[in-house]
């Protein structure tokens, strides 16, 4: 009888040793974070990138890596303006307790709750901004983390502005900011949607003498376009905000990153220019608002400028109905480039 026991002990000892090896096998043969990323870059587009991406997550077992994926596909997914999906991708990452993986972008679970906040306030879903700012990241120690914390609840104010009347109380929040030395991190953002909403000369002035060298110099420099983000549509604006002529067109153009050879390759299969692998769209979408006033106003000067626009409607889970402008395809397959030539950004949306 102990015989036949420890027969069977040793078998079972045997097994799990199998099982073990078999695991440690399939183990070492995942892809790491790092390593999915620069196979990601080598894909042809984007929505390529994206894909693979996807299915790498779905294979990968260990922690670390599988919430660098996730930073790294809400990144992309941001990029293209896919919101609702940066915001998801996002919110995984933030929900796996794990370090960092090796050779992968740093953040902590509170930076990319505050990721997925932006993102949510660019689809102009201000509900969901508010459930991130309201979790527990309220209660974190990081100053800088505070610092976003406040200037993203005052951008979820202005999303919810429906009138000039409701833009008075955020935008004195954001003025009284600008008084208080220990916010200097984000007075560049702050002086930006100040500028934007109310239109004053004085705030883009400000932004140029105080931060020549930041992005929200470029923007009312005319340097960069502000891009039709959700977010600034959705904000009653009370005066004009005018960029200027630019003072870097004569710049000498920059080595390309990784990831901006990714989105150049996508930009190739996905702008008008004649490409024998890009994808066939036949709408573009030019604008996103939540009032049907500001929808039509653009389609009437989109017209005006010899495009047929036309307007559709979306339904969101939180039971807003957002408005979207799109222009249809023409024959030629140009009109991306016609419109992009026009000044409006735009993007594939069939």
């Amino acid at each position: 009888m102990l015989k036949r026991n420890l027969n069977r002990f040793f078998k079972r000892i045997i097994l799990i040793s199998i099982a073990m090896c078999i695991s440690h096998a399939l183990f070492a043969a995942e892809l790491t974070a790092r390593q999915v990323m620069e196979a990601s870059c080598k894909k042809e587009s984007v929505t390529e990138s994206i894909t693979y991406i996807k299915t790498q997550i779905a294979k990968t077992t260990v922690a670390s890596e599988k919430r660098s994926m996730y930073i790294f596909l809400g990144g992309l997914q941001e990029q293209l303006s896919l919101y609702e999906d940066a915001v998801k991708s996002y919110a995984a990452a933030a929900g796996i307790s794990a370090v960092n993986a090796e050779g992968m972008p740093k953040k902590t679970n509170e930076q990319l709750v505050l990721d997925a906040v932006r993102c949510a306030l660019c689809m102009g879903d201000s509900s969901i901004a508010n459930s991130y700012l309201n979790s527990a990241v309220r209660n974190s120690k990081n100053a800088e983390i505070q610092l976003y914390i406040k200037l993203y609840t005052q951008w979820s104010a202005l999303v919810d502005a429906n009138s000039f009347e409701d833009l008075k109380e955020p935008l004195e929040i954001l003025k009284a900011y600008l008084k208080v030395p220990s916010m200097k991190q984000i007075f560049p953002q702050i002086l930006l949607t100040l500028w934007y909403v109310t239109g004053e000369e004085s705030y883009a002035n400000q932004i140029k003498k105080s931060f020549p060298g930041s992005t929200e110099a470029s923007i009312v420099a005319g340097d960069i376009k502000l891009l039709p983000t959700p977010f600034w549509f959705f904000v009653p604006k009370s005066g004009e905000a005018e960029a200027g002529g630019g003072t870097f067109a004569e710049l000498p153009e920059e080595p390309k990153t990784e990831s901006e050879e990714v989105k150049q390759s996508d930009s190739k299969n996905t702008s008008g220019n004649a490409d024998s692998k890009k994808t066939k769209f036949s709408k573009w979408q030019v604008g996103f608002f939540s009032k049907e006033e500001y929808a039509k106003n653009l389609v009437k000067e989109l017209n005006s400028k010899g495009f047929t626009a036309n307007i559709t409607t979306e339904k969101r889970a939180s039971g807003t109905t957002y408005f979207i402008v799109f222009v249809n395809e023409d024959k030629d397959g140009t009109v991306s480039d016609k419109l992009r030539s026009a000044g409006y950004d735009c993007y594939p949306i069939d």
